[in-house]
């Protein structure tokens, strides 16, 4: 019977893994209802504002700082973004090794990458390889300010102004839809020229009509852009994480189940097996008293 009752210790272990996995999952799935909401509302006008600011940079209508390459400067920025907690699959390592090979692209180019990472695992990640952290915003779960955002996007736009540095680039999950993300890497400083269709179009002669004049209105407009495209990573990032915790919750108590399905039926074979070894004792038993 011992047999029988280690299966049953395992089977109840499981049944407690099961608990706390589908208790998760619930809880990732609450958290992705309100994500999703922040990271869909603002994308429209994000998109919109973005195409309009890389049309106008194509056509050459308007000069800005943050429009032009800093010709010279061999310093970068890498912002990297993984999750405070685990348990969420591939999310962090997908986009740590994104990062990491984007880094190793720009030092090749004789650019020196200073990475700034969100998330306490990727900062144990970079320590563990005894690599350098510039910064590390480890106190933000499911939701950010926008005016902490804003905060960042203004040292970044600063630190471009100044030819401090010749780039800003962003490694995160990039919401797609609910069954679709992808790990990528974005520049979000300078700002690029659109491309392909979107570079066609801007071949074509645009008249834009401006109120104000088109440099009081576009000084507050682009660094607007960046803070809300910053703005609109991390959401899309945040979201991005809790669904992937949400499928790996799902897909740990998918297993948790099976496991308790096969316990089941090997204690259900121990048990049919220690009940015929006793009955074969009893029937010994009593053809040796006659």
């Amino acid at each position: 019977m011992a047999k029988a009752r280690a299966i049953v210790k395992r089977r109840n272990a499981v049944r407690n893994i099961r608990k706390i996995t589908q208790t998760m999952q619930l809880i990732a799935t609450a958290r992705f209802a309100k994500t999703l909401q922040r990271a869909t509302a603002s994308k429209p006008y994000t998109e919109k504002l973005t195409e309009m600011i890389s049309t106008l940079s194509a056509a050459g209508t308007i000069d800005h700082p943050l429009l032009k390459p800093n010709a010279g400067v061999d310093k970068s920025i890498l912002l990297v973004m993984t999750s405070n907690r685990g348990l969420c699959g591939a999310f962090n390592s997908s986009v740590l090794r994104l990062a990491l090979e984007h880094k190793r692209r720009l030092e090749q180019e004789r650019k020196a990458t200073s990475i700034e990472m969100v998330g306490k695992k990727g900062v144990a990640y970079l320590r563990f390889l005894r690599m350098d952290v510039a910064s590390a915003i480890t106190d933000i779960e499911d939701k950010i300010a926008y005016a902490r955002v804003a905060e960042i996007a203004d040292r970044f736009m600063q630190l471009y102004e100044t030819r401090q540095i010749a780039r800003v680039d962003v490694a995160y999950m990039r919401f797609i839809s609910a069954g679709s993300q992808k790990a990528i890497v974005t520049q979000l400083l300078p700002i690029e020229p659109p491309k392909s269709d979107a570079a066609a179009a801007s071949k074509k002669k645009i008249d834009f009509e401006f109120s104000p004049a088109p440099e009081v209105l576009l000084a507050k407009l682009i660094p607007e852009m960046v803070k809300i495209r910053l703005y609109q990573i991390f959401n899309e990032a945040i979201v991005s994480e809790q669904i992937a915790r949400m499928v790996a919750m799902k897909s740990a108590t998918d297993s948790a189940g099976d496991m308790i399905k096969y316990l089941t039926r090997q204690y259900n074979r121990a048990r049919q097996g220690q009940i015929t070894t006793e009955l074969a004792d009893i029937v010994g038993g009593a053809e040796a008293v006659k």
